[in-house]
């Protein structure tokens, strides 16, 4: 099993930037794929970014090319850059992992953080 922390939320105005972090302990993440997720108010929980252990990259269709994710595999971290926010982008975002490597398929994700909370003022 592998934990999970997210930092670097915090509140940006519209059009603004954060940068994400997330740091994994307890197994190395090189083999695993590693996602972003976020929970908007009264919203279900959707992915973000996906990133397999090959680099591989998948995007939530509402990011419109506005989010990065990464990963640092010396450093057991991902991260997420979000540009160009909209108070729309409002959420919890949760850091998630699964040791099915190669793909990026939401119901394998069964590590998780426990969220960092993206306000986005207009």
């Amino acid at each position: 099993q592998v934990q999970l922390v997210e930092s670097g939320g915090g509140l940006v105005q519209a059009g603004g930037s954060l940068r994400l972090s997330c740091a994994a302990s307890g197994r190395a993440i090189s083999s695993y794929a590693m996602a972003w997720f976020r929970q908007r108010p009264k919203k279900p929980r959707q992915l973000v970014a996906g990133i397999t252990n090959g680099g591989r990259r998948e995007y939530g269709d509402f990011v419109k090319g506005r989010f990065t994710i990464s990963r640092d595999d010396a450093k057991n971290a991902v991260y997420l850059q979000m540009d160009s926010l909209q108070p729309e982008d409002t959420a919890v975002y949760y850091c998630a992992a699964t040791p099915y490597g190669h793909t990026i398929v939401v119901v394998q994700f069964d590590d998780w953080g426990q969220g960092t909370q993206v306000t986005v003022s207009s």
